[in-house]
């Protein structure tokens, strides 16, 4: 598998919102990029607030951008906040330096990223390690 299908980003999604009503999450919304952080799918729950396309995707694309979950991209923010803040104001797609971006593997190779917002960013990375598992997919680890 090369990269992930539209399918299974539906599937993501899915998991995710699951996930999120199972744990009395906040609206959450869900955006599947491919291994270019291309988006595939995106998706709100009612009630999520505005720019939220904009937030996800900024999860999952500056994850896949430095090879490492939103998390770690956070925690190199606070390290080296002059690299992260230069890379983001040239990246091709946003980065957002918060939990809930995480990378899909397949074989060893990145196919794409889930990045979620909505709740605490501890709850999106929940959510999104859940609509990965749902989709039957790997998160890296």
């Amino acid at each position: 598998m090369t990269q992930i299908t539209l399918a299974q980003a539906n599937e993501i999604i899915a998991g995710a919102f699951a996930k999120g009503r199972e744990a009395g999450f906040k609206p959450l919304s869900v955006a599947v990029v491919d291994a270019g952080g291309h988006l595939i799918a995106f998706a709100r729950q009612d009630g999520a607030s505005f720019a939220r396309a904009q937030i996800a995707t900024g999860k999952a694309a500056g994850a896949l951008a430095l090879g490492v979950s939103s998390r770690k991209v956070g925690a190199m923010a606070e390290e080296r906040p002059w690299f992260i803040g230069a890379f983001a104001s040239s990246a091709p797609h946003p980065v957002i330096p918060a939990a809930g971006g995480v990378i899909v593997v397949a074989g060893g190779a990145f196919i794409g990223a889930v990045g979620v917002t909505g709740e605490t960013s501890d709850n999106d990375e929940i959510a999104a390690l859940a609509g990965i598992a749902a989709a039957g997919l790997t998160a890296q680890g």
